[in-house]
């Protein structure tokens, strides 16, 4: 039996009533989801979504696993695969998760590539803040670890000012990490590379995508690398 006409939602819909709990949701990231193979919306003859509330906490658990769990698009979907063959996959609603930046197997969630931050401080201020000495700041500048953006040094600069600050006592100094910087440059190059093409389309569908697709690979380049560090690390037990 065919399901009755107002069964279906529009994009506008599902997006009003995704909005509550996921404030950030747009409809470029519905649609972005969909080409990555986690929704499948059925189609009018003239092409426009169909989506059902199936397809609307198929989306719920999408973006509650992105935000909550800061799981990649490629764990989430094997969920929802194992959901839809009957299996239970794992639990979403565990305890207290360990901060993202404190263990090897954490993870960055892409959307964490799209925040900003209003933060500005003086020199005097980020030195007080993160606990180098300006002869330290002074070595990050010259090794390109740290720049000052205008008058001031924002978000960045400061979270690699603490890392660096909580890296000193093992006898790190700024300059035995140029290679991070270095391998960093290298990893921003290759998702150039990937997105550059899906930039130079024209239309903003393409632009949103791009901007979807550097942040998804750039939050898998941060799991990759912490997955290198530990086999590497296992090695020399």
């Amino acid at each position: 039996m065919s399901v009755p006409a107002r069964a279906y939602l529009s994009i506008g819909e599902v997006l009003s009533k995704l909005r509550g709990d996921f404030p950030d949701v747009t409809i470029s990231k519905i649609r972005f989801l969909e080409t990555e193979g986690l929704i499948d919306p059925a189609r009018t003859p003239s092409g426009y979504r169909k989506f059902t509330n199936v397809d609307v906490e198929r989306l719920r658990y999408v973006l509650g696993a992105q935000r909550d769990q800061y799981l990649p698009l490629k764990v989430i979907k094997d969920h929802l695969e194992a959901l839809d063959r009957g299996l239970q996959p794992p639990d979403l609603s565990g305890g207290p998760r360990v901060p993202r930046l404190a263990a090897v197997d954490s993870v960055i969630a892409p959307e964490a590539f799209n925040e900003s931050s209003d933060l500005r401080l003086s020199r005097d201020e980020l030195l007080e803040s993160s606990g180098i000495t300006d002869a330290q700041l002074k070595e990050l500048e010259t090794y390109g670890l740290v720049a000052i953006r205008g008058r001031h040094y924002d978000n960045d600069a400061l979270t690699i000012s603490r890392v660096v600050a909580a890296m000193a006592p093992f006898g790190i100094e700024p300059r035995h990490l140029r290679s991070f910087k270095s391998a960093a440059d290298r990893e921003v190059g290759l998702v150039e590379q990937v997105i550059t093409p899906l930039m130079r389309q024209k239309g903003t569908e393409s632009k949103d995508r791009a901007l979807e697709v550097q942040r998804e690979l750039a939050s898998l380049s941060i799991r990759l690398h912490a997955a290198l560090v530990k086999m590497g690390l296992n090695r020399i037990r």
